[in-house]
């Protein structure tokens, strides 16, 4: 600060100190310029504990808990997670801990179900399965060998399958996305890449798709053994709604674009798109959404109008959409979205 009276000349710096005491008797503030005398370390260096964990000063820091080397990397010690961080899904390799668990809807013990259904909700086979090990005869029902059609039974008999009993098992919702060069199917006969071999390690019990996806199409794709939900699901009366992202061979003419929203004919019936939008400049690149369940329905729409579809990928299901998952990914569906699909909520 400058002096009022002498500009330009700087006041003394005030002391303070005990009353009665001299300045000089002020002890005089070390220096640390003599040769051969050490500046004290500050703490946290060369010392046994520091701000952000113990280290030297020379960088080196010792073992610690998910702690680093000065420009180093981090590295997961005593298996914890740098940054507290979510562990990294790899390709679905979950462990039985981050598995989903879904809560067991109620079940009227007195109700009874065909056996062929009860059989397939237990894992064992699919419902036309049930049919023909029905029909062989190794199904017996509280001791008896039933080898009818049509048979209904109670979830308290005792039913076996080879003289295994039944059990039901628990239910598994999964969501791929699906990659190209794959087929959706439990079993390919021509050993064919299919969707049950990326999920194959994600549980032990049997899980199918819910509707397919043609080879070369993309997108979510449902795989589950709820098959009350799946028949569902793949019903039309149910009304479901489907995304598609659609990528033509060429513009979509303004002409052919009106026939489209009018509803195209395939199979004696008149296909309606519920929306048709354009989410890039060009014309050739098309948001569609539809609830038609006929099989190539997309493709065909556009092949009926002269167009070839390049790419398709399907972005939604149902309400389910393909966030934060990888092509070729798949991820366990939360409860919550279970919830809105058991209630109908598409």
């Amino acid at each position: 600060m400058f002096n009022s009276n002498n500009e330009g000349e700087r006041r003394p710096r005030p002391r303070f100190h005990r009353e009665g005491e001299s300045v000089s008797a002020r002890p005089a503030r070390p220096r640390f310029t003599r040769e051969g005398e050490n500046r004290p370390k500050p703490f946290g260096f060369n010392s046994e504990r520091s701000f952000t964990g113990e280290r030297s000063f020379n960088g080196e820091r010792r073992e610690g808990r998910g702690e680093r080397p000065f420009g180093g990397e981090r590295r997961e010690v005593r298996g914890e997670r740098p940054f507290g961080g979510k562990p990294k899904r790899n390709n679905g390799l979950y462990s039985a801990r981050k598995q989903q668990t879904y809560r067991e809807q109620h079940e009227d013990m007195t109700k009874p179900v065909r056996l062929n259904k009860y059989l397939a909700n237990a894992g064992i086979c699919s419902r036309r399965e049930a049919d023909d090990f029905i029909q062989a005869g190794v199904i017996t029902v509280n001791g008896v060998t039933v080898d009818n059609l049509g048979v209904k039974v109670l979830p308290t008999d005792d039913i076996r399958f080879h003289n295994q009993p039944v059990r039901r098992e628990r239910k598994v919702y999964i969501l791929l996305n699906k990659p190209k060069n794959t087929v959706t199917t439990t079993d390919d006969p021509q050993e064919r890449h299919t969707v049950i071999d990326i999920v194959r390690n994600a549980c032990a019990e049997r899980i199918y798709p819910v509707g397919r996806l043609d080879r070369n199409t993309t997108g979510v794709l449902l795989l589950t053994n709820d098959g009350d939900l799946a028949a569902k699901l793949t019903h039309p009366k149910f009304n479901k709604k489907k995304i598609y992202a659609v990528t033509l061979d060429r513009d979509l003419d303004e002409v052919d674009e009106a026939i489209v929203r009018a509803g195209v004919v395939l199979d004696d019936e008149r296909i309606v798109p519920d929306a048709l939008e354009f989410p890039k400049a060009d014309r050739r690149h098309i948001g569609l959404e539809i609830h038609s369940g006929q099989n190539r329905v997309v493709r065909r729409i556009f092949e009926k109008v002269g167009y070839k579809v390049v790419n398709l990928d399907r972005v939604s299901f149902a309400g389910l959409t393909k966030k934060n998952v990888g092509r070729g990914k798949w991820r366990f569906l939360t409860p919550k979205e279970v919830s809105f699909l058991q209630m109908g909520n598409f």
